[in-house]
Parts: C-alpha cells; structure tokens; sequence
C-alpha cells in the first residue's frame, strides 16, 4: 500500500476548510505515532485557516492522578478528564465566541489551561490524540463531533524507538523509558489499536520527516 503525500493529505484537510462552516478534523494513533507531527504540519501549511488542539490538555494534573492511584497508569482512558474533552470539542463545534483549550507540557508532565486560542473564524481544528475511537462513554461521543478522523499506523518498531526516545528526552533513564513503553504505553497501544476500523482513512506507515515544513 503506498502512503498519501502530505499535498494529498492537505488537499484533503482543504477540502474541510471549504465547507462554510466550522469543522473538526480527529487525528488518532498510538503514543508516538506521528500525531502531532502530522497535526501540526498541516496547520503550519493552512495558515490561519487551522488550529491544533491536543486532547493531552485534558491529562488529569498530577496531584489528582496521586489521590486516585493512577500515576503509574498515566495516559490510560481513565487518567483523562473525557467529559471536558468532550465538552470542549462540542464548543468548538456550535459556538461564536473565542474558545480556549489546555495544552499539555510534556517537560513538567502537567496540562496549561487557556493555552490554545480558537478563533471563531478559523474554520477548520485539528484535535489529535489516543482514545478519539475509543466506544466507551463519554469516548464515544467524540466521533459524531468530528468531520473525519485518520487513524496513523506506523511501522510499530520504529514507533517504540521514538518513544523511547521521547521518554528518554523528558528525563528518564534508558531502563525507565523502555520499561514505561513496553509497558503501560504498550497497553494503551494495544487499546488504540483496536479502534483502527472506525476511523475515516487509514495511515500506514507514513514517512514523517516529510510532513514538517
């Protein structure tokens, strides 16, 4: 199978931009699967017309990760506030007004609010993240909200490598960071993996370094 172009993943996300209203463009994938490189180049190329909003601002802080017992599953469904993803998604989608969203830091591990300004006349949000397919309440909701969601699957050895490599720049040992992608990443993987046959296009093994411009 060959892989779109990034023109002709542009092409497409242009095709949204000219609806005449607001549209939603859903990007998922597993950690470290191109979905932010993929999400900020084609903002980067629509200008004005294009805005990334991450569904990592909705990570739970980590103080509240802490009083739940979750800190060691960081990243799983359940460590995200869904229902404010949700509710954030559902307002961009329907109101006029200038919209703020979180956005997550991964260099202290906590989200920022009001990070991200949505413009009204932007006509067109890119939301990347994990659970975007996920058919578990509130997960669920999230694809009617959307106008198409793309589902990327790279070649699963380079994506772990990057990964580890993610890890490893935000501080943790080779040890820890192999041990968190093997781990409790590999599990949320093997989650998102699962919700590849709902999505709208799927990209397989895109080459990344050319949907940076």
């Amino acid at each position: 199978m060959t892989s779109p172009t990034f023109d002709e993943l542009l092409t497409r996300a242009e095709g949204l931009v000219t609806r005449g209203r607001r549209s939603i463009l859903g990007i998922v994938g597993a950690p470290a699967a191109g979905k932010t490189t993929l999400a900020r180049g084609l903002a980067d190329a629509l200008g004005n017309r294009a805005v990334v909003v991450g569904m990592d601002g909705f990570h739970l802080a980590q103080v509240e990760l802490q009083r739940l017992g979750r800190t060691d599953r960081k990243g799983a469904p359940d460590t995200f506030d869904a229902f404010g993803y949700v509710s954030l998604l559902r307002r961009i989608k329907e109101t006029k007004e200038t919209v703020y969203a979180p956005l997550f830091r991964r260099e202290i591990e906590e989200p920022i609010a009001g990070a991200v300004c949505v413009p009204p006349e932007v006509p067109l949000v890119i939301t990347e993240g994990n659970y975007l397919l996920v058919d578990e309440e509130p997960w669920s909701d999230v694809p009617g909200l959307l106008e198409e969601v793309w589902f990327l699957k790279p070649d699963e050895q380079e994506r772990i490598e990057r990964l580890v490599n993610r890890h490893r720049r935000y501080g943790r040992t080779l040890v820890e960071a192999k041990g968190r992608a093997l781990g409790s990443d590999q599990r949320n993987a093997d989650l998102i993996e699962t919700t590849a046959s709902r999505a709208d296009l799927v990209l397989e093994n895109l080459p990344l370094q050319n949907f940076v411009i």
